[in-house]
């Protein structure tokens, strides 16, 4: 019994099965590309952040310590710190302003 041959010949490799695979496992590079983290715009948003955060906090605290000690030395601390401040918050917003209107592509 063991020396009759099969009744049916193995399954040959069909070419339909090939170019499927061929599909599958282009599709799935695809999928990978596109599902792949985009890191660009996320930094570029999180400089931008940054930058607004250290433009309001720079132009407070410098203001404030400029301000502080012209008032200081002339005798008019209260005026003197209260100007600086303000003058501060002018240069902020301004800082803030201008980097609001330059494309993101243009910026380093």
């Amino acid at each position: 019994m063991s020396n009759d041959e099969p009744a049916r010949e193995p399954i040959q490799e069909d070419a339909r099965i090939d170019a499927l695979e061929k599909r599958l496992e282009a599709a799935q590079q695809r999928e990978e590309e596109r599902n792949r983290p985009q890191a660009s715009g996320a930094d570029a948003n999180y400089r931008s952040g940054n930058r607004v955060l250290a433009d309001l906090l720079g132009g407070l605290l410098g203001g404030s310590v400029i301000g502080y000690a012209i008032g200081y030395f002339t005798g008019t601390n209260p005026w003197g710190l209260l100007v600086g401040l303000f003058l501060g918050i002018v240069v902020a917003f301004r800082n803030i302003i201008r980097a609001a209107n330059v494309r993101p592509d243009n910026q380093p």
